[in-house]
């Protein structure tokens, strides 16, 4: 399969992909808030955001494997892509030890980190939760070698294949160990064996479909030099991202208790959901984004490649953003149960004011990949630390509600600086992007209008009037976007995606 059909290819797998984590989220999730309850989830929640701070081990290496590859391929250096493979394993190792280290002493000291929003009886289970995190978070680093060298071969098919096994066995694995009262211990389990599923699948492909070549002499120490400078401005991007999304449920579990998590952590589900389908196209663009650049093509191709994936990104997150602003309460009340109400709104937070970054996503990698991430780290990180202090006092007033409005505050604010940054900095034409996915915007109108409409004559009268609502609203959807937002590539596109699977 070429590096076309590859994109295109891990493209659409990126999406059936998602399109499946939705629709089991859907169906697991209730079943499984139902059987945790509010309180153990909260609890799973708040563990969780803990030991994601651990993620922040890994410095932005992996971004920085993809672009000195990209620099090794250009130039059919082998020996040096062996010798980048052996620096990169021996880096993850160490990081995945220092992560086993870091988790002990959390361990040890759940009672300090968490103080005192914790019961007895959930801080003896949060020590067991942390301690099962964070054997999974250390195989993960030493899979990042791995699916790292995955991704710059630009094998998107079997990528997303990994990816789509995993998200069809984890519900199927874990409602059983639910069911048999096993509860968010049974679900950690899960999720570390699909870990090892991941690594031991990755590793067989490496080695025996890529070849992969792994060299410990003679080491670039040089590199490893270069590797850390460009890394660093990563590594705090990395730190700005797990402030902005992790200690909100951090701050709610000390000072408001873990109800107050669980109701935040089912808007962070969605939320996540949301994310994921903005990044499901861009990720694939990734290596190409890195060769384009190493191989000096100009910033008329990057920024044309950034608005033909954004119009693509914003159609998709429109379709979600419009489907949740209206008919999300309704959802909410019979998806989470009775309690979260308050979800609607901190979704709402979290959901609009991140749109105008998501369908900018390609943009991390093309100033990363030009090396011009370093300003745009250190503003992040600056708004993400806002974030954090702006949140404090608006928990104290409205609980998870005020968390997800500092989240808000800090987004907006980059949004602006973000398109100046890419502008001025990158040489990227945003003025040319803007008005590539303003043509999108009567197509957006009509069907926000076609949603109220179906809502006031189905909305508020059940839960199957609410599931021929959505339905009803996403065929419009689609039918306006074809008719009124997409341009002819676009079209074009979609039609032969479309014939390629009816011939299949």
């Amino acid at each position: 399969m070429n590096g076309i059909n590859q994109l295109k290819a891990g493209a659409v797998l990126s999406y059936i992909t998602q399109g499946i984590h939705i629709l089991s989220g859907l169906i697991y999730t209730p079943i499984m808030l139902r059987l945790l309850g509010q309180s153990e989830y909260g609890l799973y929640q708040l563990v969780q955001s803990v030991v994601s701070y651990l993620g922040l081990l890994s410095m932005g290496f992996g971004s920085g494997y993809m672009r000195f590859y990209a620099q090794y391929k250009v130039k059919n250096d082998n020996n040096g892509i062996a010798r980048l493979n052996g620096m990169f394993f021996l880096i993850f190792l160490l990081i995945a030890v220092l992560c086993l280290v870091c988790g002990a002493a959390l361990t040890l000291n759940a009672d300090k980190v968490f103080g005192s929003g914790l019961s007895a009886a959930e801080l003896s289970r949060a020590k067991i939760l942390l301690a099962m995190m964070v054997v999974n978070m250390s195989l993960t680093f030493i899979n990042s070698v791995f699916s790292s060298n995955i991704t710059a071969h630009e094998r998107f098919f079997f990528q997303r294949m990994v990816e789509l096994l995993r998200t069809l066995f984890n519900p199927f694995l874990t409602l059983p160990l639910l069911l048999l009262g096993f509860g968010s211990v049974g679900m950690v389990a899960v999720t570390s064996f699909l870990t090892v599923f991941a690594l031991v699948t990755n590793i067989g492909f490496c080695l025996k479909k890529l070849k992969m070549n792994f060299s410990f002499r003679n080491l670039n120490f040089g590199l490893l030099k270069e590797l850390w400078v460009f890394t660093f401005f990563i590594f705090l991007h990395l730190i700005a991202d797990q402030l902005n999304w992790s200690v909100d449920k951090f701050l709610l579990g000390r000072m408001s208790g873990t109800e107050a998590v669980a109701k935040y952590g089912v808007a962070s589900l969605l939320n996540g959901m949301y994310i994921a389908l903005s990044s499901a196209v861009s990720a694939v663009f990734i290596p190409r984004v890195n060769m384009m650049v190493a191989e000096d093509n100009g910033t008329d191709r990057l920024t044309g490649l950034l608005a033909n994936v954004g119009r693509i990104q914003f159609m998709i997150l429109m379709f979600v953003l419009i489907m949740f602003i209206v008919f999300g309460r309704e959802f909410i009340r019979f998806w989470a149960g009775d309690g979260y109400d308050s979800s609607y709104y901190v979704g709402l937070f979290l959901m609009i004011p991140q749109t105008p970054l998501l369908i900018q996503n390609v943009g991390i990698e093309i100033r990363r990949a030009m090396n011009k991430h370093k300003a745009a780290a250190v503003w992040q990180l600056a708004m993400a630390i806002t974030n954090f202090f702006i949140s404090i006092p608006l928990i104290n007033i409205f609980d998870e509600v005020g968390a997800a409005m500092g989240t808000a505050i800090s987004l907006t604010i980059n949004v602006i600086f973000i398109n100046i940054y890419y502008k001025k900095v990158c040489s990227l034409d945003m003025m040319f992007f803007w008005k590539r996915i303003i043509l999108i915007l009567p197509s957006i109108i009509v069907a926000a209008a076609a949603a109220l409409l179906i809502n006031q004559l189905l909305g508020g009268k059940g839960l199957l009037t609410l599931a021929a609502a959505i339905i009803i609203y996403t065929v419009v959807y689609w039918i306006d976007m074809l008719i009124i937002g997409m341009n002819r590539m676009e079209k074009d596109m979609l039609k032969n995606t479309i014939n390629k699977f009816i011939k299949r």
